[in-house]
């Protein structure tokens, strides 16, 4: 099945795709996501997926972590997994659907550091039709694209979430108001659990300590909202930090470099 249109609306991909028309290895969309932040709602495929940032950022949740891919990175959503996806403002993606077994990548959900060669055939396939030859040109270059899939480095750029209800009643507040900073016994005394117990919870639920959890938090916040252009120093504020200066600090610990350096290397050629 050849696409219609080679660029989509971010709320029109559920409305028409349908992956029984997907035959090749790999199908791709470009997708726009308009003026205003644009979400899918939680679904699942029998492909697995790829969805590529790049320009703006895009969040994916699935049932046991929520993952960002800031500008020219991409998300790894295996087949059957449920998941939602949300774009920022003006994002750019590509959205790539593989045939389960085709590719060596992690079984669970992944945030993905890409190589120029790969961010190329990711945007050219994109512009593929879906019923090229397998043995033919394009066929070729989508069997070097899940070759190099399989080489790229796994990005630690997610949050781990839980089932349990006194940890998500945590993570939706935390969600909702990033500069909360409440100590863990205030915590507890919100979830009816001593300071301990939840340290323990916190620890088992996720395999970090509340601090460190929460600090993912923050990281992958301030991700989404400086790919969607807000000034490092509102998401200082908006994270609750005393300074820019301490925001940057835990920025840099994190990833390796402060917040401007780190998007404009993102950008720059290697």
């Amino acid at each position: 099945m050849q696409k219609t249109s080679r660029t989509r609306q971010l709320d029109a991909v559920l409305a028409g795709f349908d992956e029984r028309h997907v035959r090749s290895l790999v199908a791709g969309w470009r997708l726009d996501a308009g003026e205003q932040k644009s979400e899918v709602p939680v679904h699942a495929h029998r492909l697995g997926q790829l969805v590529f940032a790049a320009s703006g950022g895009v969040t994916c949740e699935a049932p046991d972590a929520v993952w960002i891919a800031p500008p020219l990175r991409a998300i790894w959503i295996p087949s059957q997994t449920p998941h939602s996806v949300r774009a920022t403002a003006r994002a750019q993606l590509c959205y790539l659907f593989v045939q389960p077994g085709a590719v060596r990548l992690p079984e669970r959900c992944c945030a993905l550091e890409l190589s120029p060669l790969v961010r190329e055939l990711i945007l050219d396939m994109a512009e593929q039709p879906w019923d090229y030859e397998s043995d033919g040109p394009v066929g070729r270059k989508a069997l070097v694209l899940l070759d190099e899939l399989a080489r790229m480095p796994v990005e630690g750029l997610h949050v781990p979430t839980s089932e349990d209800p006194r940890m998500r009643r945590i993570a939706k507040l935390l969600a909702d108001d990033p500069s909360d900073r409440r100590t863990l016994a205030a915590w507890g005394d919100l979830v009816a659990m001593s300071e301990r117990s939840l340290a323990r919870l916190v620890r088992r639920e996720t395999g970090l300590t509340f601090g460190r959890w929460r600090q993912q938090l923050h990281l992958v916040t301030a991700m989404r909202l400086l790919a969607d252009g807000v000034p490092v120093q509102r998401v200082s504020e908006q994270l609750g930090y005393e300074s820019v200066t301490a925001f940057i600090t835990m920025f840099k610990k994190a990833v390796g470099k402060p917040p401007a350096r780190f998007f404009a290397d993102l950008a720059a050629p290697r």
